[in-house]
């Protein structure tokens, strides 16, 4: 059995905190509340801690928001498909241009086409035929801005030198 690691199980918590409140900032688009922060959150995860933390903080950061009130059952395949992606990217590959574009295509694309039968069955809406503009449009905005976001403190630390140390930091 794996030995769960103090440093890693810490940062995930800080992540799920940031994704959280980044999400009271927020913007709408077609209908559907963008939360960017949730997806840079996603791309640092799967470059520091790796696929089943960044599902992890993706799930309790979709869960806690909506125990509070300040997120919708729409959180869940937005985040956790685009988490899942991007770190199973990175973990083969190490590309952050490759993460990215798998935060975005898992999002927008998985997320946004599971998210049609989350709102018909748990939410009792109905969007036939407008899938792809209720729910694939929306995240892609959201995923973008918050690519965009990660990739610009990614490669700000990567030019500094601190993400190198800061992996080596979190895992041992």
């Amino acid at each position: 059995m794996k030995r769960l690691d103090i440093r890693k199980v810490a940062l995930a918590g800080l992540f799920c905190a940031v994704a959280v409140l980044g999400s009271l900032f927020s913007f709408p688009a077609f209908g559907s509340k963008c939360a960017p922060v949730q997806h840079a959150v996603n791309i640092l995860c799967a470059v520091l801690l790796g696929p089943g933390y960044g599902l992890a903080v993706a799930f309790s950061a979709a869960l806690i928001r909506n125990v509070l009130g300040i997120g919708s059952l729409m959180a869940f395949p937005g985040g956790m498909f685009g988490a899942l992606l991007c770190g199973l990217v990175y973990a083969k590959t190490k590309s952050i241009p490759g993460t990215l574009l798998g935060e975005v295509f898992g999002t927008a694309v998985l997320g946004g086409l599971c998210a049609y039968p989350v709102a018909i069955f748990w939410m009792g809406k109905s969007a036939a035929g407008l899938a792809f503009y209720v729910f694939v449009v929306p995240f892609l905005i959201s995923t973008v801005g918050g690519a965009i976001l990660a990739a610009i403190l990614i490669y700000s630390l990567q030019t500094a030198g601190l993400l190198r140390h800061m992996r080596e930091a979190i895992h041992g």
